[in-house]
């Protein structure tokens, strides 16, 4: 299919203003059923300074919004309301405890005769897809930290919840920057490290031998720059786990890297090695006899029941391994020192092995022509995802080497890619000559962008099966 998109341009003297949050709220219509007890439904509200009424009424119009539309459908509930200067996003995650987010439209400010701007709201440059899937993230990062609303309802009722609501939530909205959201949000993937098959052994390894010297660990998992290598959780607690890593806890603690056996520390003999291990989570210092030994606790297969754990985040170097241990158990000073000293020397040596694999890896023989295109892959099945878009993705910024405009059309492909069951092709072409590609097959997505100038349909097509013969086996095209 062949579409033509708008011309991607924009006046110099124009100010632009991406999407923004305006409220957040959580309510359950069940706690305040009666005239003049409204306020008994507001569980957590942003801005809190609000005025009491408004934020009544603003809850009261959401709840009469989702029960209308449920006349229609009452399986299938109201998720996005459109109006010319916001957008409100409902999400349902437990039997009636509604979130909803409710965000600014982008605009474009322009210079007037009279002195007064003009504004043009953009409302048609936001995709519902992309911050529903960022209101469902709200939830599942709640959940890995507190577990289910419920959870807290059964321990403290009312009360206990609204003050984990608010003491999660209150840290979580400042580093919510909605601007920075794209395709990459709805996929929620995981980006898995390319790794030879010795050297994937060596890693296997390695965390069966820590699993047994430290037998308290129940789930491991092992990250090499800042990409999935090993997992021992559930691929859903895996994803959230990793979102929090990548976007949150790793860009905190970034910090130059060495590389390889040009490190300093390269001598092949056994014992207690130097090395550069530390914690990420627990005690920066373990020499500080004031050292705090918490770590923070997380909550996995919460679909069932509860499994609360230690979570212990340790790095050398580029790699970085989780250990997941029981809550129950207490965690001393001297289990941190013997984990200390048996983890930091092995994993500095292993994190300087990927490093050298890595790097010959990148320079075999091979073309020096820079790529004509740019694409995006994901796989349902297991959540593997690969952008050669982003340079770099957190929650407070997305660096693309593309111009906004495309990312809102991959977003709008793919959109149209969720209506449907079927194995599908989408070819758009810009006005500044650009060539947009998406493909589902297989439970698999690609999204591909060229700049060919004058290129045709045929020729685009032949780009894009270089593409998938060299980076994903061919497996979207089977003929």
């Amino acid at each position: 299919m062949l579409m033509i998109s708008p011309r991607m341009a924009s006046g110099s003297q124009e100010k632009l203003y991406g999407p923004s949050l305006l409220n957040f709220f959580i309510y359950n219509p069940k706690f305040g059923p009666r005239e003049g007890e409204e306020e008994k439904k507001i569980l957590f509200y942003h801005p809190s300074e609000l005025e009491k009424n408004e934020k009544i009424r603003n809850v009261g119009l959401c709840e009469a919004i989702v029960q209308f539309t449920r006349t229609f459908c009452p399986t299938k509930p109201a998720k996005s309301l459109h109006t010319q200067k916001n957008r409100q996003f409902f999400f349902e995650p437990e039997e009636h405890f509604w979130m909803v987010m409710v965000v600014k439209n982008p605009m474009i400010e322009r210079p007037s005769k009279g002195g007064k701007p003009d504004l043009e709201y953009q409302e048609e440059e936001m995709l519902d897809s992309v911050y529903g899937a960022v209101l469902q993230q709200c939830y599942n990062m709640y959940k890995l930290f507190n577990g289910r609303f419920s959870k807290a309802m059964d321990e403290g009722g009312v009360a206990l919840l609204r003050e984990r609501l608010e003491k999660f939530f209150y840290r979580y909205l400042q580093a919510l920057h909605l601007g920075s959201c794209d395709l990459l949000d709805v996929f929620g993937g995981i980006s898995f490290f390319p790794l030879d098959k010795m050297t994937y052994l060596k890693i296997q390894s390695f965390v069966n031998q820590m699993e047994q010297s430290l037998n308290l660990v129940k789930y491991t998992a092992f990250l090499y720059n800042d990409q999935l290598i090993w997992s021992g959780l559930e691929q859903d607690d895996m994803r959230i786990l990793y979102k929090y890593l990548t976007t949150s806890l790793f860009p905190r603690h970034s910090e130059p890297e060495l590389a390889g056996r040009d490190s300093p520390m390269r001598p092949e003999m056994s014992g207690n090695l130097l090395h550069y291990g530390r914690f990420l989570t627990g005690p920066t210092n373990l020499k500080d006899p004031e050292a705090k030994f918490r770590f923070p606790k997380i909550y996995v297969n919460t679909e069932n029941g509860y499994e609360e754990l230690h979570l212990i985040v340790y790095k050398a170097m580029s790699a970085a391994v989780c250990f997941m241990i029981n809550a129950t158990a207490e965690l001393t000073r001297e289990f941190c020192e013997q984990l200390d000293n048996l983890v930091g020397p092995r994993l500095t040596l292993l994190a300087s092995d990927i490093c050298e694999h890595h790097n010959i890896n990148r320079r075999t023989p091979g073309s020096k022509r820079s790529p004509i295109f740019k694409f995006i892959y994901f796989n349902h099945m297991n959540l593997a995802e690969k952008s050669t878009i982003h340079m770099r993705k957190t929650a407070s910024v997305s660096l693309t080497s593309v111009h906004p405009d495309l990312m809102k059309i991959l977003g709008d492909i793919n959109s149209d890619f969720s209506r449907v069951d079927d194995d599908e092709e989408i070819i758009v072409k810009t006005m500044t000559d650009y060539w947009v590609v998406g493909k589902k097959s297989d439970q698999r997505e690609l999204y591909v962008i060229l700049n060919q100038k004058n290129a045709n349909l045929i020729e685009v097509n032949e780009e894009v099966k270089k593409l998938c013969a060299t980076q994903f086996n061919n497996i979207f095209f089977l003929d």
